[in-house]
């Protein structure tokens, strides 16, 4: 089999590119296929996660980015010329290799993929949930735009041989989709990459780490302002002194987050670090994950997390936490905005190592679910069932 996925570029240490490489790295070790990804932004950068030999990176040479920052007119123009541009060599590079399915992530190409006669199964990724387009809950022109584009994705998602949602919870809200399937994002090494202890006293205790992270873009969707803000209400009880919050990521709110940290006065407790490519040793070494996103198509960091003992505080936001957290069990879930429930969430594990220790062990069964062996599989019956 010939599989040939797209998306914009593996340079940048983001999540869709992250659950990309783990995929193609699993297929390529346990497979026989033939695998290529196809960017339109790679323009000679280097990859940020490393891809096993064998498998093919070819860039079309779009350059979207380009356009950034310049005039509303200038990016439309823009944007409708490198539109043809990326429709004319992605159907040309199609009719030369002549896949036996293309797997597009949502935006991309999806537009057009599905009237390209290459003789390819297509196949559509949803990394967002069904209200995405509705997130900053704009109104005038703006929302009216935000509700033409879900209602073109509606029509959209039903030309493509299979659409991919992550999560059970997005999958009834688009209701009867032909073809639709659900296929979570599985954490890379699930439970295995480090071995964690609880016990009192060992060099890994629960009493040493004192150590909450967050990890995720310094942008409105993970609501890093609002975490700050729910950590400057914990800093203010005496008991947590001696905490800190560690957030990884990078991102166009960084230098607000920062000037957020500085104005409540809790620069000594929390930091911004910039993105690691061994996140697992950084989950390692701290007690909890907080997650205070505005909403996600499927919350990975939140899996993987959980797979090496780390219980979760997180708001209920759409899509991923009530797939994921039973409440009380393997993590907090507070209503979504609720900065002081966040808050008060967080000083509830911290005051209570016990409790800390009882959630981890729980939250390492998340294993159960999402391994990549189970994962994985489901991707390869989803292909298999094309051919």
């Amino acid at each position: 089999m010939k599989l040939l996925l797209t998306t914009h570029s593996l340079a940048n240490p983001g999540g869709m590119e992250r659950v990309l490489v783990n995929k193609i790295t699993w297929l390529k070790k346990h497979t026989d296929w033939e695998i290529l990804v196809v960017t339109t932004d790679q323009m000679g950068r280097d990859l940020f996660y490393p891809v096993p030999e064998g498998i093919r990176i070819v860039d079309l040479g779009i350059n979207y980015s380009e356009d950034n920052g310049k005039g509303f007119a200038a990016k439309v123009l823009g944007y409708l010329r490198r539109r043809r541009l990326h429709r004319k060599r992605l159907e040309r590079l199609l009719m030369e290799e002549r896949p036996d399915i293309v797997d597009c992530q949502y935006p991309g190409e999806c537009g057009f993929v599905p009237a390209l006669k290459d003789g390819s199964r297509k196949v559509m990724e949803l990394h967002q949930s069904k209200l995405f387009h509705y997130q900053y809950n704009r109104s005038g022109l703006m929302g009216l735009a935000d509700r033409y584009r879900a209602w073109t994705d509606e029509r959209l998602v039903r030309k493509f041989d299979r659409f991919v949602v992550l999560t059970e919870e997005d999958a009834a809200m688009w209701g009867d989709i032909p073809g639709m399937r659900v296929i979570p994002n599985a954490a890379k090494n699930l439970g295995t990459a480090v071995t964690r202890t609880y016990e009192s006293g060992t060099a890994d205790s629960i009493e040493d780490r004192k150590r909450v992270i967050a990890v995720g873009r310094l942008d409105y969707q993970k609501g890093f302002d609002r975490l700050i803000d729910a950590w400057g209400i914990v800093q203010k009880d005496g008991r947590f002194a001696d905490w800190r919050l560690d957030i990884f990521g990078q991102g166009e709110w960084r230098e607000m987050l920062q000037a957020r940290i500085e104005r409540l006065g809790i620069e000594n407790s929390v930091r911004l670090n910039s993105p690691v490519k061994d996140i697992d040793n950084e989950y390692s070494h701290s007690s909890f994950l907080v997650m205070s996103s505005h909403y996600e198509g499927f919350p990975m960091v939140m899996v993987e997390a959980m797979s090496l003992g780390l219980p979760v505080v997180t708001f209920d936001y759409k899509c991923g936490p009530k797939d994921i957290i039973d409440h009380g069990k393997n993590g907090l879930m507070v209503k979504e905005g609720d900065i002081q429930g966040l808050a008060d969430a967080m000083m509830s594990l911290m005051a209570s190592p016990g409790t800390l220790a009882g959630m981890a062990a729980e939250a390492r069964k998340v294993t159960d679910k999402y391994s990549e062996e189970k994962v994985m599989g489901m991707w390869v019956r989803l292909y298999e069932g094309l051919k």
